[in-house]
């Protein structure tokens, strides 16, 4: 697996509400309430590592799709790959807000931010 596959170690240092890398049927935020242990963090990481290492291998598709030489795919499977860049790009974007906002200090930052 990718590099980016494997679990985010500083989760336990988070504070507040965990986001998590889905979202309910109605397509709105999932939230998680924990000190980053227990059975929902750990297959929310798990579901993280999935995601990454999934965008990766796309991403590498997507290159030797583009790459010099490469077969010309047809305007269906463009807009399957298109699609899927779009999902997995969702997912990463889903991924860094989530550990942003679980860095230490990043609540303190972003008042900071807001008052310049």
């Amino acid at each position: 697996m990718a590099e980016h596959a494997t679990p985010w170690p500083e989760r336990r240092a988070m504070q507040g509400p965990r986001l998590l890398p889905w979202a309910t049927a109605e397509g709105k935020p999932c939230y998680l309430s924990t000190d980053g242990r227990g059975y929902v963090a750990t297959l929310a990481d798990n579901i993280e590592s999935v995601q990454l290492g999934m965008g990766a291998e796309l991403l590498e598709y997507a290159r030797d799709t583009v790459a010099p030489g490469a077969k010309i795919l047809s305007a269906t499977e463009y807009r399957w790959l298109a699609c899927r860049l779009t999902e997995a790009l969702s997912d990463a974007l889903r991924v860094a807000d989530s550990r942003g906002q679980r860095l230490p200090g990043s609540e303190d930052e972003e008042e900071a931010g807001d008052e310049v």
